[in-house]
């Protein structure tokens, strides 16, 4: 009875790395080496080692793989950014790319004003020995930060409203002539005196963004006085304050293009406040293609910023190595295009 019992642990345990390379014919260095991807081995034995993986049904331990990295399998997300929306949409991305694998995500808040904002991030990657991160604007933004990440080994990319570095270490939007677009469109529909609520100071997308505007008008021959620029925070409140101070204005413009979807929203409940009827009275448009932009009333005419898929290409790029379906390169650059909705129309 007790020799049943024996045999049948036997064929209840699971497989370890011995027994694939026993079966394959192979060293267990070999084994290692095709399980994390290794460039030094040919295609016949990696094949052969695979095969035999699948068939005996081996799974490797993520532990013992972490030690032969000397990293974690985790892929950090770094951001000082007040646009939840916008951090949600790149955590949705980086865990579309992560799904199937033995990567897991840790989110890391700094403070960019922070004198010790790197040393905090040194202690944070030290700490964790994570893979690799992705850096969120405007942080991404600062050259120091992704030289520390290189310091240390530390694979990195760099999420932007413009190219930052070399195309394996960042993903960028083409912000600039998105909004250049935009509000040529607000042209064509007969706007002349069009405001604009740009982002905070610091962020490369609020600069890309302006530069865009400011192209459209320029390209129209429409000068643009500095009245009709008011300052946001990427927020709903900074947004309906924004609003507020053009539409005191006299004349009041007759649209405006807020450099995001939650001040765009902003701007609507502000005219609302006003007894100002968009899009008949006012024409609004955003930047982002957030789900508030089609939620609110008149759903909001906007610029879709493809952030899903270029946090989900800002993983890939980290992990690509250590995942079996790597062999086609993610791309950098990505297309923003306008969403056209209900709350854009010719003025009156």
């Amino acid at each position: 009875m007790a020799d049943k019992d024996e045999a049948g642990a036997r064929r209840a345990a699971k497989p370890t790395i011995n027994d694939v390379a026993r079966v394959a014919d192979v060293s267990k260095k070999t084994v290692s080496r095709v399980i994390n991807r290794s460039p030094l081995l040919n295609d016949e034995t990696r094949e052969r080692v695979e095969k035999v993986i699948r068939e005996l049904g081996y799974v490797p331990n993520p532990q013992a793989r972490a030690l032969a990295l000397r990293r974690n399998f985790l892929v950090g997300l770094i951001h000082d950014n007040p646009n939840a929306q916008m951090v949600l949409n790149v955590q949705q991305g980086i865990l579309e790319a992560l799904q199937g694998t033995e990567f897991a995500m840790v989110i890391r808040p700094v403070d960019r004003n922070s004198s010790m904002m790197l040393d905090d991030v040194r202690h944070f990657l030290e700490q964790q020995r994570l893979y690799g991160v992705v850096l969120l604007p405007p942080i991404s933004e600062n050259d120091a930060l992704a030289r520390l990440c290189e310091e240390l080994d530390v694979r990195y990319v760099r999420m932007g409203s413009a190219e930052l570095d070399d195309p394996d270490h960042m993903v960028a939007s083409n912000d600039r002539e998105a909004v250049r677009e935009a509000v040529t469109y607000l042209v064509e529909q007969g706007h002349r005196l069009i405001g604009l609520i740009e982002g905070p100071d610091g962020f490369r997308s609020a600069k890309e963004r302006r530069l865009g505007f400011e192209d459209a008008l320029a390209r129209a021959g429409i000068k643009l006085p500095r009245s009709l620029i008011a300052s946001g925070n990427y927020t709903f409140e900074t947004g309906v304050a924004a609003a507020s101070r053009l539409l005191d204005l006299s004349p009041r413009p007759t649209a405006i293009f807020a450099s995001n979807d939650e001040m765009a929203a902003g701007v609507v409940h502000a005219a609302r406040d006003r007894g100002i009827d968009v899009p008949r009275d006012l024409s609004v448009m955003g930047f982002d293609d957030t789900p508030i932009s089609a939620h609110i009333w008149p759903p909001l005419t906007t610029v879709r910023w493809p952030i899903v898929s270029m946090a989900r290409a800002a993983a890939f790029k980290l992990v690509g190595g250590l995942t079996p379906d790597a062999d086609a390169p993610e791309p950098s650059m990505f297309i923003s295009s306008l969403v056209r909705r209900a709350s854009v129309a010719p003025p009156r």
